[in-house]
């Protein structure tokens, strides 16, 4: 593991280094609330836990500078669990392994959890150092943000009191964000029969690696490949050419990261093994040569496997690969309001063989305008019903209407134009934050959202910049100094 704490700035890369060893996924995160609330306790810092699991921390004005507004600042506790399929990291057991490359703190095979992890560092920082000058703040940490922000959903009225809230979980340095997506999930779920594999038949393992996922939100746009979408069409192909029976079909995982990996178990007469194992390698490098400037890590394998005793029945087979093939992905539309924001997609984010002959294909949306967010998910909704599936889905979570007379906004930029030179640019993003649900428990907030420039998260690629670390950090304090008076 790489040493963090001779980074600057210190403090920051100091908790960040201690939060990287403590397993957090989403609805597991007890140890890492135990360590939140040691840290208060050691630092003798007024603390409340909710029945959620949600955590927040008061620390009083520094002197002279009690009469300032209080301000909240917000990060969530949980991260995305996603590592490489060669990997043998265990999330629930096991510290981070962090590497250090140039100018980016990145993990070995593994998500980083920068998000949120540097959020809480700065929080940390702040609240354990006593030469910073700021008003009355409170931190909040939520729990369970990562799979249906469900510690925000479950924060009560008056948890928190005050009226300007700082969102440390954006990814974009140089950016300021006032507005997000709301989202939901839909999930199907399609019953099958298996029947006896017949004589002469081979069968063979087709995987497709090396892909590079992403969030389904901030990354939707950037054309990256969908594992499950491109194996599901090489076997639709195969099945007309060749006969090819499905035995087992799985990829992805989680609903809010685009599948990088998919692998599946055919089965076809032995007659076609030569000229089947032609086509894929014939199939595969014309995929390879269209996805060469988005995916060019994109890896393509095929090898004879142990003949299964009992394949899927040819019609349930269809209903499968026709429903997968139809199921839109990515992009739906772009904003009007707001140039180069996606307005909504969807994304196809996993496959999944389960007990009692079932299939679990998970799928989420988004959309900054709640009725093309209920669209779309109705349209995956339907594509899935066609099919006989059962079909559940999430009540979801609002969006963030932006505010561009924002006095926190105001604040925000002038800091950064002072520090940097530069104006920030004001957006909103395509994913969500959880300050669609603060607002309807707490409508007279003022938000803003900002943080360090974090690359491909919720995939083993994250990363976090070093350089932009900084930054973030000088903005906070400096934000936190020019906070008017009541």
């Amino acid at each position: 593991m790489a040493r963090l704490n001779t980074l600057k700035p210190l403090s920051v890369w100091k908790y960040f280094e201690e939060i990287v060893k403590i397993p957090r996924p989403s609805k597991k995160e007890e140890k890492i609330i135990a360590y939140i609330i040691s840290f208060a306790e050691n630092h003798h810092l007024e603390y409340t836990k909710d029945d959620t699991g949600n955590i927040v921390i008061l620390k009083p004005a520094t002197m002279g500078h009690e009469n300032r507004k209080t301000v909240c600042l917000q990060s969530h506790l949980d991260m995305v669990c996603e590592k490489n399929s060669s990997s043998p990291h265990n999330f629930e057991t096991d510290p981070i392994q962090t590497l250090i490359d140039g100018d980016w703190v990145k993990a070995r095979d593994t998500t980083l959890g920068a998000d949120n992890g540097i959020g809480i560092a700065a929080q940390l920082a702040l609240l354990s150092d006593a030469s910073i000058e700021h008003g009355p703040i409170e931190c909040l940490f939520t729990v369970d943000e990562e799979t249906g922000l469900n510690g925000a959903k479950g924060l009560e009225s008056g948890f928190f009191n005050g009226k300007i809230l700082l969102n440390l979980d954006s990814e974009d340095e140089g950016e300021l964000f006032i507005g997000c997506a709301g989202g939901m999930n839909t999930v199907a779920t399609l019953k099958y029969n298996m029947r006896r594999t017949p004589d002469g038949s081979s069968a063979f393992r087709i995987d497709v690696t090396g892909l590079q996922g992403g969030h389904s939100g901030t990354d939707i746009h950037k054309n990256r490949g969908n594992s499950i979408k491109i194996l599901n069409q090489f076997l639709w192909e195969s099945r007309n050419r060749f006969g090819a029976r499905l035995s087992m079909f799985e990829g992805g995982n989680l609903r809010n990261a685009i599948p990088r990996e998919a692998y599946a178990i055919v089965v076809i007469p032995d007659k076609y093994n030569e000229v089947f194992t032609e086509y894929f390698h014939d199939y595969t490098r014309i995929l390879k040569s269209e996805y060469l400037i988005d995916e060019p890590q994109i890896q393509f394998n095929l090898q004879p496997a142990a003949l299964p005793e009992k394949i899927m029945k040819k019609k349930v087979q269809e209903k499968l690969l026709n429903s997968l093939y139809a199921c839109p992905h990515g992009v739906i539309s772009w904003s009007r309001v707001m140039d180069n924001l996606v307005e909504t997609s969807t994304n196809l984010a996993s496959i999944k063989f389960e007990a009692m002959n079932r299939i679990m294909i998970s799928t989420s949306q988004r959309s900054s305008v709640n009725t093309a967010k209920l669209q779309i998910a109705n349209t995956v909704r339907s594509t899935f019903k066609l099919a006989g599936a059962m079909v559940e889905q999430t009540e979801g979570y609002p969006g963030w209407n932006p505010n561009p007379d924002s006095e926190i906004l105001r604040i925000a930029k002038s800091s950064y134009t002072r520090l940097f030179k530069v104006e920030p640019a004001v957006k909103a993003i395509h994913a969500g934050l959880e300050c669609g649900l603060f607002l309807e428990k707490y409508p007279y907030l003022d938000m803003i959202s900002f943080g360090p420039t974090i690359l491909d998260p919720h995939s083993p690629s994250e990363r976090i910049s070093i350089k932009t670390s900084e930054k973030f950090w000088a903005l906070l304090l400096d934000v936190l100094c020019n906070i008017p008076v009541e």
